[in-house]
């Protein structure tokens, strides 16, 4: 029965099953064929050889003197005609011959296989494309249907529902298809791919396999957020400093994005610089306006006002509120978009007063680059470590080390016990925390004041000795002029 054999190498190479699995199927269809005929599989024994060039079945009875059970039991004098080394009570394997089986027990094990099979089918495809979701796939339109686009993708099928299509593409029957696998489904023919062409990730993605810089972690993706079939946004940021992420991401001439934008159906794409500080990151953020000034409002909220020129302001707004909307999401903050003379007639003067203090402080005796407050600034720190911190709204040192401490920095996504060390070693070498004022200080200007004030010089009249001060023309005691010498 070699065919036995090339069947199961057949089924190993197209359905990629494992041989013992495929054992198991052909097992359980024998054992439901033998039920279905005997009545029970509680002693069918189902042996393979070892080159699985044929498979025999036994039925396995107990020896006794007079039988009740035929389907479990054997005479002793029947035992001895398959072995002679027999005795009662014992247990012997007697050879079946499957062709005997009726044929509707044949039908039902026909029927448990090819079950099993499908299921067996489907549970190794399934835990195969698990592993592969957020990755892009490639297939071939088939058909559609409501809207909702299937798609060939190999030893399965996918679909493109209509909600994950972008509402400015449309394709055509034969044409190739690539999106981000999202989601797997079992149905009744096997499974189901789900695909998405609207996910901010497709985008990054496809950039990712344009630039080999993303790839090598030279450079890494901050965030993106995206209005599918109108504008991405892509921050980036270089984990070394003589590589510029942005100039790399767009390529030489553009041609880097210029593939991603064709494969978008010429959807627009920013690529822009990460910055730690968000005055920067929400300038970038506003690509491809031009920003004058940004004016924090409100931290704790995270309002900014964004300052532009006339010109720039429907730019920065972009159509239907789209970039700044955009912007909103990339960068976290709640953003305001006025034009100079809108910002002129606003009341500024408290957020003036603290950045002209913040110019203050920066221009004193410590140079402004010698002050480390945050965790990218950190001298050889893992900049991929602190983007993923900042992400989380840990970007000061003051504030890792609260989070250290209560242990929130152990929910961040992408974050180690081991990096949480590196950076904590690197905080312990180069950062020296201020002193705070004492507690007597106030204490202590007290004491000093009234010594100043002891140590004034007193005056008194030339005539009655009464103490006087330099205001007075009169004595308040004897009434005698006075006049003070300038000295």
């Amino acid at each position: 029965m070699s065919e036995m054999a090339d069947a199961i190498r057949a089924l190993q190479s197209e359905k990629g099953m494992s041989e013992e699995s495929i054992k198991q199927t052909i097992e359980n269809a024998i054992k439901a064929a033998y039920k279905r005929t005997f009545g029970t599989a509680e002693n069918c024994i189902v042996k393979f050889d070892e080159n699985l060039s044929d498979v025999k079945v036994y039925s396995r009875k107990t020896i006794v003197d007079g039988v009740y059970d035929p389907s479990q039991e054997i005479e002793l004098e029947e035992a001895l005609r398959f072995s002679s080394e027999c005795a009662v009570g014992d247990e012997i394997d007697i050879e079946i011959d499957p062709h005997t089986f009726a044929r509707s027990a044949v039908s039902t094990g026909k029927q448990t296989a090819h079950q099993a099979l499908n299921e067996s089918f489907k549970d190794t495809l399934y835990n195969e494309y698990k592993s592969q979701i957020g990755q892009i796939k490639a297939g071939t339109y088939q058909r559609e249907r409501k809207g909702n686009i299937f798609i060939d993708v190999g030893k399965v099928e996918a679909v493109l529902p209509a909600k994950y299509q972008s509402p400015r593409e449309a394709f055509e029957v034969n044409e190739r298809i690539r999106a981000l696998l999202v989601d797997i489904k079992k149905t009744s023919n096997g499974i189901q791919l789900v695909l998405s062409r609207t996910d901010p990730k497709f985008v990054q993605d496809l950039l990712e396999l344009e630039v080999p810089e993303i790839q090598d972690k030279t450079i890494s993706v901050y965030k993106t957020v995206r209005e599918p079939g109108y504008r991405t946004k892509i921050a980036v940021y270089s984990n070394k400093s003589d590589v510029d992420p942005v100039g790399a991401c767009v390529g030489l001439k553009g041609v880097r994005i210029q593939n991603v934008i064709r494969e978008l159906e010429s959807e627009k794409i920013d690529v822009l610089k990460y910055d730690e500080d968000p005055h920067e990151f929400i300038k970038n953020a506003l690509l491809p306006a031009e920003v004058k000034r940004v004016v924090v409002l409100d931290k704790e909220k995270k309002e900014v006002l964004a300052i532009v020129t006339e010109s720039q302001f429907s730019l920065a707004i972009g159509k239907q509120g789209l970039n700044v909307r955009l912007a909103n999401r990339l960068t976290g903050w709640s953003i305001d978009v006025k034009t100079e003379e809108q910002a002129a007639e606003m009341d500024l003067t408290e957020t003036d007063s603290r950045l002209a203090a913040e110019q203050l402080f920066a221009g004193s005796e410590v140079a402004e680059a010698d002050i480390i407050s945050t965790v990218s600034q950190l001298p050889d720190v893992n900049q991929d470590v602190a983007a993923k911190l900042a992400a989380a709204g840990i970007s000061d040192i003051d504030d890792f080390l609260d989070a250290v401490e209560s242990g929130r920095v152990l929910a961040v996504e992408g974050i180690t016990q081991d990096d949480i060390d590196a950076v904590n070693a690197i905080i312990n070498e180069n950062v020296v925390f201020e002193n705070e004022e004492p507690e007597n200080a106030v204490e202590a200007e007290q004491v000093e004041a009234e010594t100043n004030d002891e140590e004034e010089e007193k005056y008194y009249c030339p005539e009655c000795g009464a103490e006087i001060s330099l205001d007075m023309t009169r004595c308040p005691k004897c009434g005698v002029e006075l006049e003070f010498e300038e000295e």
